[in-house]
Protein backbone atom coordinates (compact mmCIF):
# COMPACT_ATOMS: atom_id res chain seq x y z
CA UNK A 1 0.00 0.00 0.00
CA UNK A 2 1.38 3.52 -0.72
CA UNK A 3 2.66 5.70 2.45
CA UNK A 4 -0.48 7.78 3.54
CA UNK A 5 1.43 11.40 2.10
CA UNK A 6 2.11 8.81 -1.54
CA UNK A 7 -1.58 8.12 -1.22
CA UNK A 8 -2.87 11.94 -0.99
CA UNK A 9 -0.38 13.01 -3.27
CA UNK A 10 -1.97 9.86 -5.95
CA UNK A 11 -5.59 10.66 -4.89
CA UNK A 12 -5.08 14.95 -5.70
CA UNK A 13 -2.96 14.16 -8.64
CA UNK A 14 -6.01 11.94 -10.46
CA UNK A 15 -8.34 14.66 -8.82
CA UNK A 16 -6.47 17.58 -10.36
CA UNK A 17 -5.76 16.45 -13.77
CA UNK A 18 -2.70 15.63 -12.65
CA UNK A 19 -1.56 18.81 -10.84
CA UNK A 20 -0.58 18.58 -7.31
CA UNK A 21 0.47 21.45 -4.57
CA UNK A 22 3.06 20.84 -1.85
CA UNK A 23 6.67 19.90 -2.42
CA UNK A 24 5.54 19.01 -6.07
CA UNK A 25 4.08 21.93 -7.10
CA UNK A 26 4.94 23.22 -10.55
CA UNK A 27 7.28 20.14 -10.88
CA UNK A 28 7.02 17.35 -13.51
CA UNK A 29 5.20 14.87 -11.74
CA UNK A 30 3.83 10.90 -13.07
CA UNK A 31 2.60 8.29 -11.30
CA UNK A 32 4.03 5.14 -11.96
CA UNK A 33 2.06 1.69 -11.57
CA UNK A 34 4.14 -1.32 -11.30
CA UNK A 35 3.33 -4.65 -10.47
CA UNK A 36 4.77 -6.23 -7.09
CA UNK A 37 7.31 -8.69 -7.83
CA UNK A 38 6.66 -11.14 -5.06
CA UNK A 39 3.04 -9.92 -4.10
CA UNK A 40 1.96 -9.90 -8.25
CA UNK A 41 -0.25 -6.64 -6.99
CA UNK A 42 -0.48 -3.33 -8.67
CA UNK A 43 1.79 -0.66 -6.42
CA UNK A 44 1.25 3.00 -7.58
CA UNK A 45 3.97 5.75 -6.96
CA UNK A 46 4.55 9.40 -7.60
CA UNK A 47 7.42 10.38 -9.16
CA UNK A 48 8.92 13.23 -10.57
CA UNK A 49 10.14 12.56 -14.68
CA UNK A 50 12.51 14.06 -17.10
CA UNK A 51 11.08 14.30 -20.86
CA UNK A 52 14.16 12.76 -23.20
CA UNK A 53 13.26 12.65 -26.50
CA UNK A 54 10.27 10.42 -26.95
CA UNK A 55 10.81 8.99 -23.64
CA UNK A 56 10.37 9.48 -20.19
CA UNK A 57 13.07 8.85 -17.50
CA UNK A 58 12.92 8.60 -13.95
CA UNK A 59 15.21 7.69 -11.30
CA UNK A 60 15.51 4.97 -8.47
CA UNK A 61 17.07 7.28 -6.03
CA UNK A 62 14.96 6.59 -3.12
CA UNK A 63 16.19 10.14 -1.98
CA UNK A 64 19.86 8.61 -1.72
CA UNK A 65 19.24 6.13 0.84
CA UNK A 66 21.29 3.12 0.48
CA UNK A 67 18.58 0.81 -1.03
CA UNK A 68 16.84 0.53 -4.79
CA UNK A 69 13.30 1.96 -4.26
CA UNK A 70 10.66 -0.91 -4.41
CA UNK A 71 8.56 0.03 -7.57
CA UNK A 72 12.36 -0.55 -9.28
CA UNK A 73 12.43 -4.23 -8.00
CA UNK A 74 8.98 -4.79 -9.39
CA UNK A 75 9.62 -3.10 -12.67
CA UNK A 76 12.90 -5.68 -13.21
CA UNK A 77 10.24 -8.39 -12.39
CA UNK A 78 7.64 -6.90 -14.63
CA UNK A 79 8.76 -4.59 -17.25
CA UNK A 80 5.27 -3.68 -18.42
CA UNK A 81 3.74 -0.97 -16.34
CA UNK A 82 1.11 1.79 -16.65
CA UNK A 83 2.28 5.06 -16.78
CA UNK A 84 -0.05 8.30 -15.65
CA UNK A 85 0.56 11.92 -16.83
CA UNK A 86 -2.20 14.75 -17.12
CA UNK A 87 -4.88 12.79 -17.89
CA UNK A 88 -3.08 10.34 -19.83
CA UNK A 89 -2.60 7.20 -19.01
CA UNK A 90 -0.83 4.42 -21.10
CA UNK A 91 1.33 1.17 -21.01
CA UNK A 92 4.70 1.27 -21.09
CA UNK A 93 7.99 -0.86 -20.56
CA UNK A 94 10.34 0.15 -18.17
CA UNK A 95 14.48 -0.58 -19.25
CA UNK A 96 16.66 0.38 -16.79
CA UNK A 97 19.97 1.99 -18.56
CA UNK A 98 23.83 0.32 -18.44
CA UNK A 99 27.24 1.47 -18.54
CA UNK A 100 27.95 4.66 -20.35
CA UNK A 101 23.99 5.40 -21.77
CA UNK A 102 23.16 5.47 -17.99
CA UNK A 103 25.71 8.04 -17.13
CA UNK A 104 24.85 10.12 -20.34
CA UNK A 105 21.19 10.14 -19.29
CA UNK A 106 21.82 10.59 -15.57
CA UNK A 107 23.72 14.05 -16.75
CA UNK A 108 20.75 14.74 -18.67
CA UNK A 109 18.37 14.64 -15.42
CA UNK A 110 20.97 16.27 -13.49
CA UNK A 111 20.94 19.20 -15.70
CA UNK A 112 17.55 19.51 -15.95
CA UNK A 113 16.86 18.67 -12.01
CA UNK A 114 20.19 19.13 -9.90
CA UNK A 115 18.52 17.75 -6.85
CA UNK A 116 19.39 13.89 -8.16
CA UNK A 117 22.66 15.02 -8.47
CA UNK A 118 22.63 15.93 -4.59
CA UNK A 119 20.98 12.57 -3.96
CA UNK A 120 23.58 10.74 -5.62
CA UNK A 121 25.91 12.04 -3.49
CA UNK A 122 24.37 10.78 -0.49
CA UNK A 123 25.19 6.78 -0.95
CA UNK A 124 27.72 4.54 -2.38
CA UNK A 125 24.83 3.16 -4.62
CA UNK A 126 24.46 4.25 -8.50
CA UNK A 127 20.86 5.81 -8.85
CA UNK A 128 19.44 3.63 -11.48
CA UNK A 129 17.63 5.33 -14.69
CA UNK A 130 14.64 4.06 -16.04
CA UNK A 131 13.85 4.66 -19.76
CA UNK A 132 9.71 4.62 -20.22
CA UNK A 133 9.10 3.42 -23.52
CA UNK A 134 5.28 3.82 -24.29
CA UNK A 135 4.10 0.06 -25.40
CA UNK A 136 1.71 1.10 -27.69
CA UNK A 137 1.19 -1.20 -30.72
CA UNK A 138 1.16 1.82 -33.41
CA UNK A 139 4.16 1.64 -35.53
CA UNK A 140 3.60 -2.44 -36.15
CA UNK A 141 0.87 -1.73 -38.55
CA UNK A 142 -1.58 -2.94 -36.35
CA UNK A 143 -5.38 -2.47 -37.09
CA UNK A 144 -6.41 1.67 -37.50
CA UNK A 145 -9.72 0.48 -35.81
CA UNK A 146 -11.09 -2.85 -34.23
CA UNK A 147 -14.48 -3.20 -34.60
CA UNK A 148 -14.74 -7.31 -34.45
CA UNK A 149 -12.98 -9.97 -32.40
CA UNK A 150 -10.98 -10.94 -35.75
CA UNK A 151 -9.12 -7.40 -35.45
CA UNK A 152 -8.41 -7.85 -31.80
CA UNK A 153 -6.97 -11.17 -32.34
CA UNK A 154 -5.36 -9.79 -35.09
CA UNK A 155 -3.81 -6.43 -33.40
CA UNK A 156 -2.45 -8.69 -30.43
CA UNK A 157 -0.94 -11.22 -32.45
CA UNK A 158 1.04 -7.79 -34.57
CA UNK A 159 2.15 -6.41 -31.27
CA UNK A 160 4.02 -9.68 -30.18
CA UNK A 161 5.66 -9.84 -33.63
CA UNK A 162 6.86 -6.28 -33.58
CA UNK A 163 8.04 -6.82 -29.76
CA UNK A 164 10.10 -10.16 -31.09
CA UNK A 165 11.28 -8.43 -33.77
CA UNK A 166 12.58 -5.94 -31.72
CA UNK A 167 14.06 -8.41 -29.12
CA UNK A 168 15.67 -9.74 -32.36
CA UNK A 169 17.20 -6.76 -33.94
CA UNK A 170 19.06 -5.74 -30.22
CA UNK A 171 20.12 -9.32 -29.50
CA UNK A 172 21.89 -8.66 -33.29
CA UNK A 173 23.34 -5.55 -32.48
CA UNK A 174 24.79 -6.66 -29.17
CA UNK A 175 26.36 -9.44 -31.26
CA UNK A 176 27.63 -6.89 -33.67
CA UNK A 177 29.08 -4.99 -30.85
CA UNK A 178 30.77 -8.20 -29.33
CA UNK A 179 32.27 -8.85 -32.50
CA UNK A 180 33.93 -4.74 -32.41
CA UNK A 181 34.79 -5.62 -29.44
CA UNK A 182 37.91 -8.29 -30.25
CA UNK A 183 41.15 -7.90 -30.15
CA UNK A 184 40.64 -4.07 -28.16
CA UNK A 185 42.72 -5.70 -25.53
CA UNK A 186 39.70 -4.23 -23.08
CA UNK A 187 38.28 -6.36 -20.43
CA UNK A 188 35.36 -8.35 -22.22
CA UNK A 189 32.08 -7.03 -22.97
CA UNK A 190 28.91 -7.15 -20.32
CA UNK A 191 26.75 -9.65 -21.24
CA UNK A 192 23.20 -9.73 -22.27
CA UNK A 193 21.90 -6.46 -21.45
CA UNK A 194 19.02 -4.87 -19.12
CA UNK A 195 17.50 -3.56 -22.24
CA UNK A 196 17.36 -6.66 -23.86
CA UNK A 197 16.26 -8.59 -20.59
CA UNK A 198 13.62 -6.31 -19.84
CA UNK A 199 12.02 -6.77 -23.65
CA UNK A 200 12.37 -10.17 -23.35
CA UNK A 201 10.74 -10.59 -20.11
CA UNK A 202 7.46 -8.54 -21.25
CA UNK A 203 7.17 -10.08 -24.45
CA UNK A 204 7.39 -13.52 -22.45
CA UNK A 205 4.82 -12.39 -19.86
CA UNK A 206 2.54 -10.76 -22.67
CA UNK A 207 2.54 -14.35 -24.73
CA UNK A 208 1.95 -16.14 -21.88
CA UNK A 209 -0.99 -14.35 -20.90
CA UNK A 210 -2.49 -14.05 -24.11
CA UNK A 211 -2.34 -18.21 -24.51
CA UNK A 212 -3.60 -18.40 -20.30
CA UNK A 213 -6.57 -16.22 -22.34
CA UNK A 214 -6.81 -18.51 -24.96
CA UNK A 215 -7.10 -21.83 -23.66
CA UNK A 216 -9.62 -20.97 -20.98
CA UNK A 217 -11.82 -18.70 -22.59
CA UNK A 218 -11.67 -18.02 -26.50
CA UNK A 219 -11.21 -21.82 -27.37
CA UNK A 220 -13.70 -23.44 -25.57
CA UNK A 221 -15.82 -21.08 -26.71
CA UNK A 222 -15.41 -21.39 -30.08
CA UNK A 223 -15.42 -25.25 -29.86
CA UNK A 224 -18.50 -25.08 -28.29
CA UNK A 225 -20.31 -23.67 -31.65
CA UNK A 226 -17.53 -25.52 -34.62
CA UNK A 227 -17.45 -29.03 -32.91
CA UNK A 228 -16.27 -30.11 -36.33
CA UNK A 229 -12.71 -27.76 -35.45
CA UNK A 230 -11.39 -30.51 -32.46
CA UNK A 231 -8.66 -31.44 -34.35
CA UNK A 232 -8.01 -27.66 -34.80
CA UNK A 233 -7.96 -27.03 -31.56
CA UNK A 234 -6.25 -29.99 -31.00
CA UNK A 235 -3.24 -28.47 -32.72
CA UNK A 236 -3.40 -25.37 -31.43
CA UNK A 237 -3.24 -26.18 -27.63
CA UNK A 238 -0.43 -28.41 -28.67
CA UNK A 239 1.82 -25.62 -30.44
CA UNK A 240 0.86 -23.41 -27.25
CA UNK A 241 2.53 -26.31 -24.94
CA UNK A 242 5.88 -26.39 -27.78
CA UNK A 243 5.50 -22.37 -27.63
CA UNK A 244 5.61 -22.78 -23.67
CA UNK A 245 8.24 -25.11 -23.37
CA UNK A 246 10.61 -23.01 -25.29
CA UNK A 247 9.54 -19.63 -23.49
CA UNK A 248 10.57 -21.33 -20.33
CA UNK A 249 13.76 -21.85 -21.48
CA UNK A 250 14.48 -18.67 -22.70
CA UNK A 251 13.42 -17.01 -19.16
CA UNK A 252 15.87 -19.73 -17.93
CA UNK A 253 18.61 -18.53 -19.87
CA UNK A 254 17.06 -14.94 -18.64
CA UNK A 255 17.04 -15.43 -14.78
CA UNK A 256 21.02 -16.31 -14.87
CA UNK A 257 21.88 -13.17 -17.63
CA UNK A 258 25.31 -12.57 -15.97
CA UNK A 259 26.35 -15.42 -17.39
CA UNK A 260 23.82 -16.45 -20.28
CA UNK A 261 25.17 -18.16 -23.20
CA UNK A 262 24.80 -15.61 -26.27
CA UNK A 263 25.01 -18.29 -28.63
CA UNK A 264 22.54 -20.54 -26.54
CA UNK A 265 20.43 -17.57 -26.04
CA UNK A 266 19.97 -16.63 -29.62
CA UNK A 267 19.29 -20.09 -30.34
CA UNK A 268 16.25 -20.12 -28.33
CA UNK A 269 14.71 -16.87 -29.45
CA UNK A 270 15.57 -18.38 -33.00
CA UNK A 271 13.51 -21.22 -32.13
CA UNK A 272 10.98 -19.46 -30.67
CA UNK A 273 10.40 -17.05 -33.07
CA UNK A 274 10.27 -19.98 -35.79
CA UNK A 275 7.68 -21.92 -33.74
CA UNK A 276 5.78 -18.91 -32.39
CA UNK A 277 5.18 -17.81 -36.19
CA UNK A 278 4.01 -20.64 -37.53
CA UNK A 279 1.47 -21.07 -34.94
CA UNK A 280 0.13 -17.58 -35.19
CA UNK A 281 0.08 -18.26 -38.92
CA UNK A 282 -2.20 -20.94 -38.54
CA UNK A 283 -3.99 -19.94 -35.52
CA UNK A 284 -5.21 -16.38 -38.22
CA UNK A 285 -5.60 -19.01 -40.48
CA UNK A 286 -8.07 -21.05 -38.78
CA UNK A 287 -9.79 -18.29 -36.00
CA UNK A 288 -9.88 -15.13 -38.01
CA UNK A 289 -13.02 -15.83 -41.01
CA UNK A 290 -14.89 -17.53 -37.49
CA UNK A 291 -14.32 -14.12 -35.63
CA UNK A 292 -14.97 -11.74 -37.73
CA UNK A 293 -18.77 -11.46 -36.86
CA UNK A 294 -18.24 -11.27 -33.41
CA UNK A 295 -18.23 -7.37 -32.49
CA UNK A 296 -15.19 -6.17 -30.12
CA UNK A 297 -15.72 -4.77 -27.74
CA UNK A 298 -18.05 -6.59 -26.55
CA UNK A 299 -21.74 -5.17 -26.18
CA UNK A 300 -22.70 -4.94 -22.39
CA UNK A 301 -25.06 -7.14 -20.63
CA UNK A 302 -28.82 -5.68 -20.88
CA UNK A 303 -29.97 -4.52 -18.52
CA UNK A 304 -33.87 -5.95 -17.00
Amino acid sequence: MPTPFNQSVIDEFRAHAGKVGGPFEGGDLLLLTTTGATSGTARTTPLGYVRHGGSLLVVGSNMGAPRHPDWYHNLLAHPVVQVEIGTQSFGALAVPAEGARRDELFAHVVRAEPGYGDYQALTTRVLPVVVLERADPDGWEAPREVTNLADKLLEVHTWLRGQLGQVKAEVDAHFAARAAHRGTGLPPAPGLGLQIRQRCLAFCQALEFHHTSEDAHLFPGIAHHHPGLAGTFDRLAEEHRTVSRIQGELAALLAGIGVAEPERFRSELDAMSRELNTHLDYEEEALLPLLADVPWPPAPPAQD
